[in-house]
């Protein structure tokens, strides 16, 4: 403990310092950007707010899981009362509050270290069907990506939680706007860069018609679309954000959203059953693991391949975390690194499960 206290004892020390200098206002802020926080309730309302948040997620932690705080704090900041007379304020208001919920809720998801709650949620919206009932819009954005898969999928429940405490009706999409998202993953893959999972079309369609709030965003890429200028759509670029949101969020990890949604009480998500038969299925039907191409079929001519698909003589991973790799990079020893003779200390690889890509860092304890 005394390694720790020291630890905050010369933290807090700096801070003072910096604050002195802030406040001579050389700088653009007149004090640090970044506030102090000791732990998660702390962090959440830091980066996000409410103020006062803190003390009741730390309240709740006695009793609940992350997921359950994150819904329960979601309602209890679109429960607030609101003393408007004015029409146009009070949607106004009920707008702003749907907002701050949802990216509070996210911020407690995410543990308020990534900058998806600020960063991932471009905006909140209230708009009308085509029969002039209301429903929720989610506008995501790029940096929804740093959630992570699970997390940007229960932002998506947790706005239907949203939608149905402030009374909203469910998003009615169009024929064209259905075909706009099918469109758009389809350009998305083939143009920019490809998502973890690849729906199917009709994957697509199913998700577009069932997900009850509008799971839109801003756009993220210069490529334009054919299904252009619908009337509740703003843009004719691929909206890279909903798409994250939609494809490797809600239709990836359909069984979490399923497991969630049924333990909330949530209707309407039932539909997400059809992913998870299809998942269960898949897993019976596999006797042995199959090889996974994805990593090496874009590769550039001239780069090293240490090791084919599935093939015997390549490298094996073996999960676990030293101190120096942090939480994506990829211990590879140093014995290695030198018969190798290319993988240096910040080299970039691509494995063939999960998938992902990663940084080589030396590991001697391999």
């Amino acid at each position: 403990m005394e390694y720790f206290n020291e630890l905050e004892k010369e933290t807090n020390k700096l801070y003072d310092i910096a604050c002195k200098a802030r406040a001579k206002g050389l700088d653009a802020s007149t004090e640090p950007e970044i506030p102090l926080a000791k732990d998660l309730a702390e962090r959440v309302e830091g980066l996000v707010g409410p103020e006062g948040v803190a003390q009741r997620i730390k309240s709740l932690e006695k009793e609940y899981s992350r997921e359950e705080i994150a819904f329960k704090i979601a309602a209890e900041i679109v429960s607030q009362r609101i003393d408007e007379t004015d029409e146009d304020r009070l949607w106004s208001r009920r707008q702003e509050l749907a907002d701050q919920a949802l990216r509070t809720a996210l911020a407690i998801l995410t543990e308020g270290v990534v900058a998806a709650p600020l960063e991932g949620i471009a905006k909140v919206t209230i708009k009308n069907n085509f029969d002039e009932s209301n429903y929720l819009a989610v506008y995501f954005a790029g940096p929804i990506r740093s959630a992570g898969g699970t997390a940007s999928a229960l932002a998506v429940l947790i706005a239907d939680y949203i939608r149905i405490k402030i009374g909203l009706d469910r998003y009615k999409p169009t024929d064209r706007e259905i075909e706009r998202y099918v469109e758009e993953v389809e350009l998305y893959e083939s143009e920019v860069t490809n998502l973890q999972y690849s729906p199917t079309p009709d994957e697509v369609r199913l998700a577009v018609e069932n997900i009850p709030v509008e799971v839109t965003g801003e756009p993220t890429d210069k490529i334009e679309v054919s299904h252009r200028d619908l009337k509740r759509v703003e843009t004719n670029h691929i909206r890279g954000g909903a798409l994250l949101a939609m494809v490797e969020g809600v239709i990836q990890k359909a069984p979490k959203v399923l497991k969630y949604a049924k333990q909330m009480k949530l209707k309407g998500w039932d539909w997400l059953e059809e992913f998870s038969k299809t998942s269960k299925s898949d897993k019976s039907d596999e006797i042995t693991i199959k090889a996974d191409n994805k990593y090496i079929e874009d590769i550039i001519g001239g780069r090293p391949v240490l090791g084919c698909p599935s093939e015997k003589g390549a490298f094996r991973l073996r999960y676990g975390r030293s101190r120096n790799t942090g939480l994506a990079a990829m211990g590879v020893n140093p014995a290695t690194m030198e018969l190798l003779e290319f993988l240096a200390v910040g080299t970039q690889m691509k494995i063939e499960r999960p998938g992902k890509g990663n940084c080589v860092v030396p590991v001697d304890t391999i």
